[in-house]
């Protein structure tokens, strides 16, 4: 029989098999223990009645999701990455659900099953990756990876995107050198990660090719935020000699820079020139205006979401690590030596 609604229900099949309800749902959900026969019987008339289970009426109801999990607060950097991520979800009709990154860095794995459950088509991660663990869990599933700027080069079938590092420390610390400045230090994030580091050696190569010498305490690696740039700042300008200019390895520690030396009486540019890298609304809203490397932000938050649909559809991708080109953006707090 059908429901009062004219919608074939699990009896209605079963009752025109000969068989129980049970039998009948047991082919729905691809069970192993019902006889050959009877299950082409009951799949031929699943076909025949149209039948549609609940749970696949709801999938095909609402619109495909992409997790973007996001470690370490809502900054601006970060804000300029989920429009974009935003902006490809709607042109792809895929809804976009952003989530801390509380679950993800507790190293378990019932983070990556709850996201497997909740049937998300992928995932995007931004200041963080899963754990090896949870990214079993997730190829396991078949639920694609992609990584936004990763702190650490990503294993196996993670994708990343980000923005060429190494480019954009060479462009920074060749400006102040053209600037006439010698005495440059650079100011970056955590040690371990691979995007301090890879704008680093930027900055040694350049200083290297300059024939500039890199002193060793002017080399300072911490966090890449506010208060990380007004610390580490404050300890190089007591160092004697002093640097004339300072490349930091994003625009929050360069702002904490600009603020330490104006609490020790130096204006930028008059006595320290400062180079930053993200190029957010944040450069722009500083006194001075910040000079810093541009990274695609936004764009980078479009690649990496249609990057995401193009795995999660099996198609492959030309590169593992997807980089886009860094520019130098002159403004007001970089000066001649």
């Amino acid at each position: 029989m059908s429901s009062r609604s004219g919608r074939v229900t699990l009896a209605t099949i079963a009752a025109s098999a000969g068989v129980s309800v049970a039998t009948v749902s047991k082919v729905l959900n691809d069970r192993r223990d019902v006889a050959p026969d009877t299950r082409a019987l009951v799949q031929s008339l699943l076909v025949k009645h149209g039948y549609v289970a609940a749970s696949a009426r709801r999938r095909a109801e609402r619109p495909p999701t992409v997790e973007v999990q996001v470690n370490g607060g809502l900054c601006a950097y970060v804000t300029e990455i989920l429009k974009g991520v935003i902006k490809a979800g709607n042109e792809a009709g895929v809804a976009v659900i952003v989530t801390d990154g509380d679950g993800m860095t507790d190293g378990g794995t019932a983070w990556a099953r709850a996201l497997v459950a909740a049937e998300r088509r992928a995932l995007i991660t931004v200041c963080g990756e899963p754990s090896p663990a949870q990214l079993a869990t997730l190829s396991r599933a078949r639920l694609p990876v992609v990584v936004v700027d990763p702190v650490d080069q990503p294993q196996g079938l993670v994708t990343s995107v980000g923005p060429t590092n190494f480019a954009g420390g060479l462009a920074a610390t060749q400006h102040l050198l053209a600037l006439g400045h010698r005495r440059i230090a650079y100011l970056g994030g955590p040690a371990s990660a691979s995007f301090s580091q890879a704008r680093m050696h930027g900055f040694r190569a350049a200083m290297e090719a300059a024939g500039a010498p890199v002193l060793p305490d002017h080399v300072r690696m911490g966090g890449y935020c506010y208060d990380d740039g007004l610390r580490e700042a404050a300890v190089l300008l007591g160092l004697r000699p002093e640097p004339t200019a300072i490349f930091a390895a994003s625009e929050e520690i360069a702002l904490g820079a600009v603020h330490a030396a104006a609490s020790r009486g130096l204006r930028v540019p008059d006595d320290l020139s400062i180079v930053g890298f993200d190029d957010t609304e944040l450069a722009v809203m500083a006194s001075p205006r910040l000079t810093t490397v541009r990274q695609p932000l936004l764009k980078m938050g479009v690649i990496a979401l249609r990057t995401a649909l193009r795995r999660a559809a099996g198609e492959e991708v030309e590169s593992r690590h997807i980089e886009l080109a860094t520019e130098l953006v002159v403004r007001e707090s970089s000066r001649a030596a």
